[in-house]
């Protein structure tokens, strides 16, 4: 009789790494494409990276699985040039989630005022524009644009990786126009 051990080795030596089967198709939306858009016009309008510093100032943490999702193995937002930054001195950008709190307000705004010019201020998803579902709250002063300018909005509850490329790509477009 074979031990449990061995033959559960056995069995995975001959079928191979359970990451390999099933993979997901390389590109099925044009996430590539999209991403190397981002990184091009990163590094036209910078001359380097996209360089983001994001606060959650109260969100339900939505936004912030989709925007981890954005830095998976699929996405990868990484080798696109596009990278999360744990100092705000170091930032291009300034990604807020979720509606404004009373206790996040003072902490969003010296963040923003650390972050060097030029630099974009994105709220990301429905809480970030208007408080969204916890509006009225008597904890939340509202969306990111009671604190600081919003220069884009990506909605969303919460908006999808795919979204937030293309809103991270119309932000730099615009910025390469001139807005």
């Amino acid at each position: 009789m074979i031990p449990p051990i061995a033959h559960f080795l056995f069995h995975h030596l001959v079928r191979g790494p359970a990451t390999l089967r099933d993979r997901i198709p390389a590109d099925p939306d044009g996430v590539a494409e999209l991403a190397e858009a981002v990184g091009v016009r990163a590094r036209a309008r910078l001359g380097r990276s996209l360089a983001i510093r994001m606060v959650d100032a109260g969100s339900c943490n939505g936004c912030e699985l989709e925007v981890n999702a954005a830095n998976n193995p699929i996405y990868d937002l990484e080798r696109f040039g596009i990278r999360f930054v744990a100092s705000p001195r170091h930032a291009d950008c300034l990604l807020v989630s979720g509606p404004v709190t009373a206790n996040m307000a003072e902490a969003l705004k010296r963040t923003y005022d650390a972050i060097p010019a030029p630099k974009w201020v994105v709220a990301l998803g429905d809480c970030a524009r208007d408080g969204g579902c916890f509006a009225g709250s008597y904890a939340v002063l509202g969306g990111v644009d009671k604190v600081v300018p919003v220069d884009l909005h990506i909605p969303g509850c919460p908006p999808p990786p795919k979204q937030i490329l293309a809103g991270l790509l119309a932000l730099l477009e615009r910025a390469a126009a001139g807005g």
